[in-house]
């Protein structure tokens, strides 16, 4: 039994190694890179209650720029698999649930530990491999921002622990933050790994019980996460990997009566419906499940007339292209004042064209591919669309071959109609579009900005006039959950930018923040009385 109040290690965000050329880093991941390249071809399993489960239907696994090469294969279930992985993970509830904070905790710090050890290039490795990440980009995700969620999640778990009420003389007062009472449905994108264990892990270290569907892009690193979890002390059971298509599982999940809540991350359609299924099987469930989501964006960059051309060109080229435009936080329209758009234009066209593209295993490359086919093809069909137009033309870029992987090229899109399908919908991919404005409108192309989109998401205003900032933070004031000045609308850090937007962009959580992992508890308040009352009498009664 535990006697004590344990204070937990200060979270410190993770260094993000440079990986310079012919740095020991590069070296050691690029070797890892090509001996998963060149293994055997792996067959990744479900993982329910601490067993891995295979099926006869297998699915295979290929680098999105050399898409003919076989990585393995996963194991498609069905929903028999799902009530089994329900099952699991209800039968591990209780023992989970009631295991002291800091054995918990301690089995997250050392999933840290283990990812900045000997984890750091096989998931590194992994995640370039299966989505088409470059290093750096790599590194920043995979690695750095999981170990930031494992160690600050638990500072954060520390301090919403220590929250408590006050008390009066003679009683006690308490608050008990208690885990779910059901299990929690994790659905998880492919276009970050740290996006996807944090999903599954911010529940369970509160003590939750999680069943986990990855993107099918994803399983590849999916499989790394899993077998991180285990060697890091995680029960079986606590955490349960299953692939199933998407609607198969959902009609299992969301008519369970032990559905206590949902962490999602994916498309705002999506998400939509599957809010509509809780709905419609609400009076089913033991609670009223917790529901996160964080979905779609279609994020700017606002431009007044003060600001410094260059810095305008780099953060739209890095906002927009860095892998390949797939973040729900990339920028994909900009908003650029007429007194700069000849030199914003000049810098971009020169940063865009010293791109090279190409696969991960070459540092040199900016660029890689898209996620498959199914993403390649709706790109392309957005740039053939541009092409045909008489309201837009294509500065740079506007190519695209899939004869090997899924290439497509940095494409700007300058339009002269503030509604071009290409500055409202939501393409993931590397197409930023801008509309050059007056200078001296800037006020009405504020409200233009805030009135475009259905999403809010991420946001930038780029400036040097301080009033301008003002004015822009307060008329973009609901138009993005992450709003920056003078950068990128990109690359949200743990414990520094807590990530998350409103709108049609999810229930702005704040992923990286104590207030995510207060959706994932379940409160009560306790009341202890030291000498109880032993007549019924108030003194007003005399």
């Amino acid at each position: 039994m535990s006697n004590a109040l344990f204070k937990v290690p200060a979270a410190v965000n993770e260094p993000v190694k440079s990986y310079a050329p012919g740095s020991e880093e590069l070296n050691s991941l690029l070797a890892q890179y090509k001996k998963m390249y060149n293994q055997d071809p792996i067959d990744v399993p479900m993982h329910i209650g601490g067993k891995e489960v295979r099926t006869s239907t297998k699915k295979p696994m290929s680098p999105p720029h050399d898409h003919q090469k076989v990585l393995g294969h996963f194991n498609l279930g069905d929903a028999s698999h799902v009530n089994q992985a329900i099952d699991a993970a209800m039968a591990a509830r209780d023992e989970w649930a009631n295991l002291p904070w800091e054995q918990r905790a301690s089995i997250f710090l050392r999933a840290a530990d283990l990812l900045a050890g000997p984890f750091r290039d096989r998931i590194n490795a992994s995640t370039m491999l299966a989505q088409s990440k470059n290093v750096m980009q790599a590194e920043i995700d995979a690695a750095c921002e999981l170990i930031d969620f494992f160690k600050f999640n638990v500072q954060y778990m520390t301090e919403i622990y220590s929250q408590q009420p006050d008390s009066l003389p003679g009683m006690w007062n308490r608050l008990e933050y208690r885990a779910l009472e059901g299990f929690v449905f994790a659905i998880t994108p492919f276009n970050f790994t740290s996006i996807c264990a944090n999903l599954c892990a911010a529940p369970a270290m509160m003590g939750n019980v999680v069943v986990w569907k990855p993107a099918e892009t994803q399983m590849y690193s999916a499989q790394v996460l899993m077998e991180l979890f285990e060697a890091a002390g995680v029960p079986p059971g606590v955490i349960n990997l299953i692939s199933v298509d998407g609607p198969v599982a959902g009609d299992v999940v969301f008519k369970h009566k032990d559905f206590g809540g949902l962490n999602f991350t994916g498309s705002t359609g999506v998400f939509r419906h599957l809010w509509k299924e809780m709905g419609e099987n609400i009076a089913n469930y033991r609670s009223y499940p917790r529901i996160v989501g964080e979905t779609g964006g279609k994020d700017f960059i606002m431009v007044h007339k003060s600001a410094e051309a260059l810095s305008v060109a780099t953060a739209c080229v890095r906002g927009s292209f860095e892998f390949q435009g797939q973040k729900c936080s990339a920028s994909s329209r900009a908003y650029i004042p007429s007194n700069l758009w000849e030199d914003v234009k000049k810098n971009i066209i020169s940063q865009v064209n010293s791109f090279t593209m190409g696969s991960p295993e070459d540092p040199s490359n900016f660029m890689n591919a898209v996620i498959d086919e199914r993403s390649f093809d709706k790109i392309a069909g957005y740039i053939d669309y541009i092409k045909e137009q008489d309201d837009a033309e294509i500065i740079v870029g506007g190519n695209y071959d899939k004869s090997k992987g899924y290439f497509i090229d940095a494409t700007v899109v300058v339009t002269t109609n503030p509604k071009f399908r290409t500055i409202c919908e939501e393409i993931f991919g590397p197409v930023l579009t801008i509309l050059v404005y007056d200078e001296n409108d800037y006020e009405a192309t504020l409200d233009l900005v805030d009135s475009t989109s259905e999403y809010a998401l991420t946001g930038a205003i780029m400036s040097n006039d301080r009033y301008a900032i003002n004015l822009a933070m307060k008329k973009l004031e609901n138009a993005a959950g992450n709003f920056y000045i003078n950068d990128k609308p990109t690359g949200a850090v743990v414990g520094q930018q807590p990530f998350g937007g409103a709108r049609g962009s999810g229930t702005n959580d704040k992923a990286g923040a104590p207030m995510n992992l207060l959706r994932w508890v379940s409160a009560r308040t306790i009341k202890e009385t030291f000498i109880p009352a032993t007549d019924y009498r108030y003194p007003f009664l005399g």
